[in-house]
């Protein structure tokens, strides 16, 4: 009588180590299915589809962080073929001005005024002016916020007469805005910004 008790208590520990084992496994396994299903929506989450001439493509999102500097340069390159790119024709002039300061600051606008008031963009469309601005290389300050920035580039002035080629240096930070707009769509606003160095470099008769 008592060896049967033992073997039913012995009978008893087993199954019970059996049914803990058995939970720890199958409480494991529905983890990692969770952690499955999870990653695999995040990733279904972060592929958007392209329809480029009638087929579909998929490009995958990511993070802001990861195409900072690559935003913050455009940024900072968009802003200055703005601000300092015209034709000759006031509307255009103004279009490209409006667009420029939706990217900065009230320091672009100080700028802005500045010369309007010394009749500069007057004078653009009166003596049949162009302006381009040529890139040449942005330094960015990342490991500090707000982000400097110094851009380099050339400015083409050119007239019926001659073509004037300006030196282009500005200066300024970078903040990060909370929401992208159609108006700024990578949401920085340039600040403190003024230029440093716009000597004329050459001057070429055409």
């Amino acid at each position: 009588m008592i060896k049967q008790l033992k073997n039913i208590d012995t009978a008893f520990k087993h199954i019970r180590l059996f049914t803990a084992v058995l939970i720890l496994a199958s409480t494991l396994f529905a983890g990692f299915c969770f952690y499955y299903c999870i990653k695999k929506v995040s990733e279904a989450q972060s592929s958007i589809y392209v329809i480029a001439n009638g087929k579909a493509l998929q490009a995958t999102a990511s993070s802001r962080k990861n195409n900072l500097a690559v935003e913050a340069r455009d940024h900072i390159r968009t802003f200055h073929d703005c601000f300092f790119s015209f034709s000759p024709d006031d509307k255009a002039i103004e279009e490209s001005i409006r667009r420029a300061l939706y990217l900065a600051d009230e320091s672009a606008k100080q700028q802005y005024d500045a010369l309007k008031e010394k009749g500069f963009y007057a004078s653009i469309v009166s003596g049949n002016i162009s302006q381009q601005v040529i890139y040449d290389s942005i330094s960015l300050n990342l490991d500090q916020y707000p982000y400097h920035f110094r851009f380099y580039g050339k400015q083409q002035v050119i007239r019926s007469s001659a073509t004037i080629t300006r030196n282009l240096i500005t200066e300024g930070y970078l903040r990060e805005l909370n929401q992208r707009s159609d108006n700024n769509p990578h949401a920085f606003l340039i600040e403190k910004w003024f230029t440093i160095d716009n000597n004329i470099l050459s001057t070429t008769r055409r």
